[in-house]
């Protein structure tokens, strides 16, 4: 008998979506900052076993738009209702509601297996802890509870062998050596971006996109070429700091990570452009891979 379903992951920004991803999957496909709104497209990451294969899709997480960039990741939450086999609605202690009322609706009123997820308990006490199980079972008591902490490992182990139960039975969706749905180059932007949303203060991280223009695979190395598109001028003097020093600093980080993601030597070239406006523009946006409505 073998497994496989689609387990989407939902829940307010910066509550560990991505961490908890990265636990189940082994490899850093989503970008882990402690910026909120750092994961900005649904990104499927592929757990396979012998007897299952488990598509896990890690969402932006849940806001109250603001332009149309924002708009268009909701959509991508939106979606993580439509082909689900099991919801992954994830909390952290101390947190009381979803910043939006008609998707906690969606939540409660589910017919999709939902496990809630109490994550960042080794930030909390047992008193804390019992208080929180409570507050959410009647908040949605069509979900079964799990406490976690995604960057600890704790019951991370149960909850995906919880998901594996809950699974239909079915052939696999994709190669059973497949990792992701995405291509090299989107792993390639997410690895600078997350360097960005590191180094870079107040709106800069949320005003950047990553374009990987050059993706040439050798046998010893990888050579690329990205762009950095920022808004304004001013914008693009901060990215590359004094006498290129930032960006220097960004280039090399990320330069790091991606060779130990593709396994092999990394050169790297970073250029930064302005691209006005383009969080607001729909043409830019489809082109950068949102609004795929």
């Amino acid at each position: 008998m073998h497994k496989a379903g689609f387990v989407n992951i939902i829940g307010n920004p910066n509550v560990g979506k991505s961490t908890l991803m990265n636990a189940f999957i082994g490899e850093k496909l989503s970008i882990i900052t402690s910026k909120a709104q750092t994961t900005r497209h649904r990104i499927l990451g592929i757990v396979n076993g012998e007897d299952f294969q488990v598509i896990l899709s890690d969402t932006p997480g849940i806001i109250k738009p603001a332009y149309e960039l924002q708009e268009s990741m909701m959509d991508f939450v939106k979606s993580a209702f439509d082909d689900a086999d099991v919801l992954l609605y994830m909390v952290e202690i101390g947190e009381k509601d979803l910043k939006d009322e008609a998707f906690f609706n969606k939540i409660t009123n589910s017919k999709i297996p939902i496990l809630l997820l109490l994550n960042k308990i080794d930030t909390s006490d047992q008193a804390q802890l019992e208080e929180q199980v409570q507050l959410w079972a009647q908040k949605v008591p069509n979900a079964e509870i799990f406490p976690i902490s995604a960057l600890e490992g704790f019951n991370v182990k149960e909850v995906f062998n919880r998901i594996i139960e809950l699974l239909p039975e079915s052939p696999p969706f994709y190669p059973k050596d497949q990792l992701t749905d995405k291509p090299e180059r989107f792993f390639v932007n997410e690895t600078i971006r997350e360097k960005i949303l590191l180094h870079y203060k107040k709106e800069i991280p949320y005003a950047v996109e990553i374009e990987t223009e050059e993706f040439f695979e050798e046998e010893n190395i990888i050579r690329m070429r990205s762009v950095i598109m920022v808004e304004r001028d001013t914008q693009k003097g901060i990215i590359i700091g004094h006498k290129g020093s930032a960006l220097k600093r960004v280039g090399v980080e990320a330069r790091k990570d991606l060779e130990q993601f593709f396994g092999k030597q990394v050169h790297l070239e970073l250029y930064v452009k302005v691209n006005k406006n383009w969080r607001s523009n729909q043409r830019q946006l489809k082109r950068f891979g949102y609004n795929q409505k």
